[in-house]
């Protein structure tokens, strides 16, 4: 037998440790609560709410593959995610019936022009600076929304397209009551999106630590001396960010499947784009379980600060200048945002695995 190198022996350490590390503990119990929340919070704006940071957390992990791991910036990315959800509702909401087979084809479709679209766009770019990268993707992002928009006969235009899931994952597919809990369709759908989802998130995990990954991070870090030792920095670049660019093309499709429709605005609009940015700012780059943080943190403040106004006049009626403070809720998450980059300035997992590493050390 071989004698295992010390990289091999590294690794080896680093698996067999990670089953009592508190972290594991901490993601087998978030895992457990988006498991449980149709029954702990059975009310749709929970579920939905629940569902919507699944997505999120599972798109911006995206993005940070090719910004955090990668080190290339597209303002195009939430392009790809539209792709996949006009694919998918076109299919079943107006060229064809409501079928899985169908269903099957629209991911398959929006799989191909991912990435046909993904290997033109880093033929254009990527031999260019990432500044140029960057203003390429936002263009092209910009010239798909135009295309969605004015191609009303085929998109729908602004209106967009209203489509209805097949079989158990009809709305109104009803399988029985569990603990109290209607199985209907929105339920089930809500299971086969946090399976798929947790299925990409786990192969995005494994992309950034096996061999391919790393030499990407390794290019990202150095890409001189990367060239320099003979690694085709461009293939690697252009194979992550089709990888990338594939998880959020089924992410479209996957969301599209639970809001049952699809227009510029929802799936293709750039304050979407701007959303992941913040996520992944707030989350930390280069991290993937950043992720998570950054969508829970977005979209929960989303949720329940415009509701601060009502639960201030509730508790405090005679207060009016609390009431107007409450009302500008975005001037409360813009401060809420602030003090997260003031006191994580690496987001709150990168924060939070500095400090880890920085307390081992001492």
């Amino acid at each position: 037998m071989a004698k295992r190198t010390p990289i091999q022996i590294y690794r080896a350490r680093e698996k067999s440790a990670r089953f009592i590390h508190p972290a594991f503990y901490l993601k087998i119990a978030i895992l457990a609560i988006f498991v449980a929340t149709p029954f702990l919070f059975p009310s749709f704006k929970s579920v939905d709410l629940g569902l919507k940071i699944i997505i999120f957390a599972t798109l911006v992990a995206s993005f940070d593959i090719l910004l955090g791991y990668t080190g290339i910036l597209s303002f195009g990315h939430v392009m790809f995610f539209g792709v996949g959800a006009y694919s998918v509702a076109l299919i079943l909401g107006k060229y064809a019936s409501s079928t899985y087979a169908y269903l099957f084809l629209g991911f398959v479709i929006a799989i191909i022009i991912t990435t046909a679209l993904a290997l033109l766009i880093s033929f254009l770019s990527l031999r260019v600076q990432a500044i140029f990268f960057a203003m390429v993707t936002l263009a092209i992002a910009e010239f798909a929304i135009i295309l969605a928009t004015k191609l009303s006969g085929f998109t729908g235009g602004e209106d967009g397209i209203i489509m209805s899931a097949p079989g158990i994952f009809k709305v109104s597919f009803n399988l029985g009551s569990f603990m109290g809990v209607d199985i209907s369709g929105r339920i089930i759908t809500y299971y086969f999106i946090l399976i798929v989802c947790l299925a990409l998130f786990l192969l995005m995990v494994r992309f950034t630590q096996s061999p391919l990954g790393r030499a990407i991070q390794a290019i990202r870090d150095n890409e001189s001396r990367a060239e320099a030792i003979g690694y085709k920095t461009f293939v690697f670049k252009a194979t992550s960010i089709c990888f990338g660019c594939l998880v959020a093309t089924i992410l479209g499709g996957l969301y599209v499947m639970w809001v049952g429709y699809a227009n510029p605005e929802s799936v293709l609009g750039i304050p979407i784009m701007l959303d992941v940015l913040l996520m992944v700012i707030i989350g930390g780059m280069g991290t993937l379980y950043g992720a998570l943080a950054g969508a829970g943190f977005l979209r929960l403040a989303y949720s329940f600060l415009p509701d601060l106004e009502s639960l201030a006049k509730h508790l405090m009626p005679n207060l009016h200048f609390v009431h107007s403070i409450m009302e500008r809720w975005l001037l409360i998450f813009g401060i809420l945002f602030i003090l997260v980059v003031f006191f994580f300035p690496k987001g709150i997992i990168g924060t939070v695995q500095d400090r880890l590493k920085a307390g081992k050390t001492t």
